[in-house]
């Protein structure tokens, strides 16, 4: 077992073929975390068909709290111990322990406040749920470490096999759950069961056993840098759980569960094409820091592919989305589709923004990166303050427009201490989002001409194509951005070079 686990304490450093196991790799994070989004969005129809807006909105008011779990938890040790060039047993064994002990206190800490979230609220049966989703808190802790070793040895494979298969159970029983009329607490459930099943993977894939802790200076070291991660991830986990709460709060659980389940499925397109690739990038880029110009060169091919998707389907997720809402869920959560249509739009930039991750943690300026986060933090609730008069509509496009405002500023000042700056920005990224929104635009304008009497499985399956042939006469034939292609079809060969290497 000891020897097995050597691996991931192998120095940090670059080796033959970098570039290509990185686009390996984050192709098939990409592949599996589209898997996952489609158990999670099958699993959201069924429990939406079998639940009410009410019920949903009456979950989302506590598990909007319990979502800060992860980063409270992992402090940012993750990323630290990915861009460290060497690390310890001892070291990862002091953070494990580190890790449990605060999700153990905060576990404590969320019962206790159990009842005066549901005071709050003026919702009773929300003590009951705070009580059982509090577990979230410590079940996070025990996995934090094995995932980090995991992604640090670009061990993405057994990742995604993990999250698809904890994925896929958690929600099979909480659809059995509804199903036999525990209404709401089969929301509750799912996120505790993927998370038992997550921490039972890891620990089965990983075969590290964490020893005794010591805080020496190297631990210290490494938890100066992960607070500041931990700084962003919390301002940033805040924008996210405020308009939830904020619409819970001033209009119910009913308006809350419309604007929870298009963010739902924004979020999970999100997390396919943008979070899912920041292990990848970090765990690649590192490897880079002692060469500026391939580090440079690495990140603008990266931000380009990402981009050149990224817009491509938020432009499509704009245009079909009040048809989505409807086919997925049904009629009755039709008032989510204009919510979503805003979101989709978001996305074309926000996709984007969720890069500054990558520049920040290679940089080792995590210090910087939480400054950017309590500033873009403050500017997108003053927005929601601004617009929540307006409804969950008007949230969603408050925030809309600010990630439109900050997200070229954003890598900008993420990219300062690498020599990263406006021009590489827009020429990395600056093509694509002006294709994405010129797709989304036209193609609403298309569907409401020709398009507003047909079903909405028709006028879904058409405006897929329009969109998509917009967005690539504009971003290939005006803008002439085919470097992505280039690199799709490097890849596509490359995969088809290793099958064909298995077969022989």
């Amino acid at each position: 077992m000891h020897r097995r686990a050597d691996r991931y304490f192998e120095e940090n450093k670059p080796h033959a073929g970098l570039g290509r196991a990185s686009l390996r790799s984050g192709a098939l994070l990409m592949s599996a975390r589209l898997v996952n989004v489609i158990v999670q969005v099958g699993s959201t129809i069924l429990l939406a068909r079998l639940l009410d807006p009410y019920q949903y909105g009456l979950a989302t008011l506590v598990l909007a709290l319990t979502a800060f779990a992860p980063f409270l938890i992992d402090l940012g040790t993750t990323d630290a111990s990915i861009n460290r060039p060497r690390i310890t047993r001892r070291e990862i064994s002091s953070l494990y322990w580190l890790n449990v002990a605060i999700g153990a206190a905060l576990t404590v800490l969320f019962a206790a406040a159990s009842g005066l979230i549901a005071s709050f609220f003026g919702e009773r049966s929300l003590v009951g749920i705070a009580l059982w989703s509090s577990l979230t808190f410590v079940l996070t802790g025990l996995s934090v470490q094995h995932y980090s070793l995991m992604r640090r040895a670009m061990e993405f494979d057994r990742i995604s096999a993990i999250d698809i298969a904890a994925n896929l159970a958690g929600s099979v029983i909480a659809i059995g759950m509804a199903l036999t009329g525990w209404s709401y607490w089969a929301l509750v459930a799912k996120p505790l069961l993927t998370l038992v099943f997550t921490t039972a993977g890891a620990w089965y894939f990983c075969p590290w056993i964490p020893g005794r802790p010591r805080l020496d200076g190297e631990v210290k070291q490494m938890l100066r840098f992960g607070l500041g991660v931990t700084g962003f991830t919390l301002t940033d986990q805040l924008t996210r759980s405020a308009d939830r709460l904020a619409v819970g709060y001033f209009y119910g659980p009913g308006p809350l569960g419309y604007f929870q389940n298009a963010y739902l499925l924004y979020g999970n397109a999100i997390n396919i094409l943008a979070e899912s690739l920041h292990n990848v990038a970090v765990s690649g880029l590192s490897k880079l820091k002692e060469d500026a110009a391939a580090l440079k060169r690495a990140w603008a091919s990266a931000l380009s592919l990402l981009s050149f998707v990224s817009t491509a389907a938020f432009a499509v997720l704009a245009v079909t989305s009040q048809d989505l809402v409807v086919l997925l869920l049904g009629e009755k959560w039709a008032p989510a589709g204009p919510i979503l249509c805003i979101l989709g739009v978001r996305g074309i930039a926000h996709c984007v923004e969720r890069t500054l991750g990558w520049l920040h943690v290679v940089a080792g300026r995590s210090d910087r990166w939480m400054k950017w986060g309590a500033f873009s933090a403050a500017c997108l609730l003053a927005s929601m303050a601004i617009a929540l008069p307006f409804g969950p509509v008007g949230v969603a496009a408050a925030y809309a427009v600010t990630t439109f405002a900050l997200f070229v500023p954003t890598l900008v000042y993420a990219g300062r201490p690498l020599g990263i700056g406006a021009r590489d920005v827009l020429s990395a990224s600056g093509p694509q989002v002006a294709a994405g929104v010129i797709a989304a635009v036209a193609g609403l304008g298309l569907q409401q001409a020709f398009l507003a009497d047909a079903s909405h499985l028709v006028r879904f399956l058409i405006s897929i194509p329009i969109c998509l042939s917009i967005y690539l006469a504009v971003a290939v034939g005006v803008f002439r951005v085919t470097e992505p292609l280039r690199h799709a079809a490097a890849l596509l060969k490359d995969l088809a070079a290793r099958r064909g290497a298995r077969r022989d």
